[in-house]
């Protein structure tokens, strides 16, 4: 990860998790299955809960839309497999002076190695040259044959090191993982409906060099096919945390999802922010997002609570420094961020679409702190006969701790569907989720609403949008 571009990332306010340990005791709660994403989401939905009708109503508008529908699911990705990658890494950095770094022979090689793999497995690998601090640098390219090049879904992290040691972690741990998932995308054999697309950067440790370089350099046109660009720059930190970009709301998602149904608690990516290669694609507009396990920041007690690990210690003690070796690595993180990886890849790269009408508000209503539940609602008009089955609750409630909040959907006739309960494993703002409930028992047409309670105090928000798809 790069020290170089300052962190832009926008202040929050929220508690100590401490005083939340304090406070919540036993208090549990989930999706109840209702995340249509999420691993091992339950099939049936909650009995619905009879509850009196909401007062808010906000204007609405109505649109066709796509819904998504399942995508194939990922393979495991063989934690032997990356480890290999990185002993490979490490062996290249001990042959050239002990690192990997732009301009270095052992950048090259590093390159060159993973170049080798792709080229065997079938993809067309493309090498980009630049210049930078007077030395020639290289971002290689790979495409997997098939997907709507129209639509292009792009998985990359930075393969050089600093200079001051074989930088395994910081980047091998991303650039084998990455590799490893394109190379179980050949052993598939995967027909994906996106083109996609992997990338390994060079000099982002000297400022985003290469990835800067790659995004300056494709035509508009092209750079708008890019659905999607995600980043992983150190994934395998030694006193690991679990964090996710909060850039993309689908992308974001995609990631948490995973990591809910593995039962392990993420926290918004911060201490990156600005400082590796996502930050091109998303000045250029392109929605981004990715995973991280710390650098040099401090892990705290809560943090250690949560994860494991030893609370006052840097995420990663190595971070640009010699020990960067290929025993500054957690197995466990790089394996669960290795199989979240191709998760996404896969849910991303292969999910179809339908057409669906959409019926949206975006009237902002504040959700008072501790207080009584609100309500806004949607007018549903011209549908004929009952609601669907599958349908589709979109939610985009902003609030700066999610776990004080409940949400429930209400049908026109009072009926309340859960959504979302208070209390949990639930530590990170905002509410951004689409959820299925079975509403097949409900007249289409009426005033649907949605109900949101903030149950403790200290945290603020407001419904920002929300959305049915029928």
């Amino acid at each position: 990860m790069s020290p170089h571009t300052p962190r832009t990332h926008r202040s929050r306010a929220r508690r100590s998790w401490l005083r939340r340990a304090a406070t919540a005791g036993a208090a549990a709660g989930a999706l109840a299955g209702l995340v249509a994403s999420a691993p091992g989401a339950a099939a049936a939905p909650p009995a619905p809960l009879r509850s009196a009708p909401a007062t808010h109503v906000g204007p609405a508008h109505v649109s066709p839309a796509p819904v998504r529908t399942a995508a194939l699911a990922a393979p495991d990705i063989p934690l032997a497999n990356v480890k290999a990658h990185l002993s490979s890494l490490q062996s290249i950095a001990t042959a050239n002076n002990g690192n990997r770094a732009h301009g270095r022979p052992g950048f090259k090689a590093s390159v060159d190695y993973v170049k080798g793999k792709l080229d065997a497995a079938g993809f067309t690998t493309t090498l980009q040259q630049f210049t930078s601090s007077g030395s020639t640098g290289y971002n290689l390219i790979a495409d997997w044959p098939g997907g709507d090049t129209g639509t292009v879904l792009m998985a990359g992290a930075h393969l050089d090191s600093v200079s001051a040691g074989a930088g395994i972690n910081d980047n091998g741990s991303g650039s084998a993982a990455v590799l490893e998932t394109a190379l179980a995308v050949s052993r598939a054999a995967l027909h994906p409906t996106k083109h996609l697309r992997f990338a390994w950067w060079g000099a982002e440790e000297l400022g985003l060099i290469g990835s800067k370089y790659y995004v300056n350099n494709l035509p508009p046109a092209e750079r708008s096919k890019i659905s999607g660009y995600l980043n992983f720059d150190m994934i395998g930190s030694p006193n690991p945390g679990y964090f996710v970009y909060d850039d993309d709301p689908t992308i974001e998602r995609t990631f948490k999802d995973y990591f809910a149904g593995l039962g392990v608690p993420t926290e918004i990516e911060t201490e990156g922010d600005g400082r590796s290669d996502h930050a091109p694609f998303k000045n250029a507009g392109v929605p981004v997002g990715g995973l991280f396990t710390g650098a040099g920041y401090t892990k705290t007690s809560a943090q250690a609570q949560k994860w494991g690990g030893t609370a006052g210690q840097a995420f990663d003690r190595c971070y640009h420094s010699s020990c960067d070796t290929a025993s500054n690595i957690n197995d466990t993180a790089l394996d669960r961020n290795s199989d979240a990886i191709a998760h996404a890849v896969w849910t991303l790269g292969t999910e179809t679409a339908q057409p669906g009408t959409v019926f949206e508000t975006t009237t902002d209503v504040p959700i008072p702190d501790n207080g009584a539940a609100v309500t806004s609602a949607l007018e549903v008009t011209g549908r004929t006969g009952n609601a669907p089955s599958a349908l589709r609750v979109s939610v985009d409630i902003k609030h700066t701790w999610r776990g004080d909040l409940s949400v429930d959907l209400l049908a026109p006739d009072g009926t309340a569907y859960p959504l979302k309960a208070a209390g949990g494993p639930d530590s990170s703002d905002d509410v951004i989720a689409t959820y299925s409930v079975n509403a097949s028992g409900e007249v289409a047409n009426g005033s649907w609403k949605l109900r949101v309670q903030d149950v403790a105090a200290q945290d603020t928000g407001y419904i920002d949008s929300w959305k049915l798809t029928f």
